[in-house]
């Protein structure tokens, strides 16, 4: 789906639906009240307060460069037709298998998708790993957390500040970060959402910092996206010096059709541009858009990389 532009605003459509967040809140409340289950090992939830991308898989990817001893990655799989407990296999796994952001993760370390978090750590323990961590999850109880981090999205912040289905928000902000040991900010914080946190809790700031395996400066091309928030992949290619013929926004974890793919072909060739997507979306591509499409990957920046070591240890 695609985030509602009311959700950014505390405008006339989010106060009329403003009394159903109270219901988002006291059932949040009840869930994330429930005891989970201990696996022995430890599990590391990179969440957020609210729906939608805040930058979860990147902080994720980054975490699992730095940790030692097997580490295994848990994600639900959204928009994968399967439940788990299974180990993701990119051989013979597709994103309508288990979704667009485990076939990227699989990438980097053994991927295990189960909408059942606790059946998917027993699978990571038989499997023999030493830690967990977990691509969204903070208001899941099912598992027992040794350490959460709240991932905060610097341009976007909590949007409107309002609950499900009002806001982007699954819980009050301060709720979900009283279960974190720290937050995760990522860019400029430009909507304030640094003054809805505990005074004690520890941010860690990073920058995104966007890649491409060729040269962008001034190559005239097509960025697409079917993420969370489209705009920001648009200004990260931008800031590789490319010059931006047409932009394309697709809803998060979009499934790319052949008629997507006859519309993008079309209007490059006739353009005369490049197409060019996240990792995300690349991964899922029909193969005739994946080989005319360039990948531009994000990483993080931290500024206190040794501060962030220390709350992995």
């Amino acid at each position: 789906m695609k985030t509602p532009a009311f959700w950014a605003k505390r405008g006339i459509l989010a106060h009329a639906l403003s009394p159903l967040g109270a219901l988002t809140a006291m059932l949040t409340a009840r869930r994330v009240a429930k005891t989970g289950f201990n696996p022995g090992i430890r599990i590391i939830c990179v969440g957020n307060a609210g729906a939608g991308g805040a930058g979860k898989t990147t902080v994720v990817l980054d975490f699992l460069a730095r940790l030692k001893g097997p580490a295994f990655v848990l994600t639900r799989g959204y928009g994968g037709r399967l439940a788990g407990p299974v180990l993701v296999d990119p051989s013979i796994h597709t994103a309508a298998d288990v979704g667009d952001e485990a076939l990227l993760l699989a990438a980097a370390a053994p991927t295990i998708v189960s909408r059942d978090r606790a059946a998917g750590a027993k699978l990571a323990l038989a499997e023999g790993a030493a830690v967990v961590v977990m691509d969204d999850g903070l208001q899941n109880p099912s598992l027992m957390k040794t350490l959460s981090v709240l991932v905060i999205d610097g341009g976007y912040g909590f949007g409107n500040g309002m609950l499900l289905p009002a806001g982007p928000l699954r819980e009050p902000v301060a709720r979900a970060a009283a279960r974190c040991q720290a937050a995760v900010l990522i860019g400029t914080d430009e909507t304030g959402a640094l003054a809805a946190l505990p005074p004690g809790l520890p941010v860690l700031r990073a920058a995104l910092i966007p890649d491409c395996a060729q040269n962008l400066g001034r190559r005239r091309v097509i960025p697409y996206a079917g993420i969370g928030r489209p705009e920001k992949f648009f200004r990260s290619v931008l800031s590789l010096g490319a010059d931006i013929a047409a932009t394309h926004a697709f809803p998060d974890h979009h499934v790319y059709t052949a008629l997507d793919s006859a519309r993008l072909l079309n209007e490059a060739s006739e353009l005369g541009a490049t197409l060019v997507t996240t990792a995300k979306d690349y991964v899922k591509l029909p193969p005739r858009l994946r080989a005319a499409s360039l990948m531009v990957s994000v990483r993080l920046r931290w500024e206190n990389p040794d501060a962030l070591e220390a709350l992995l240890k």
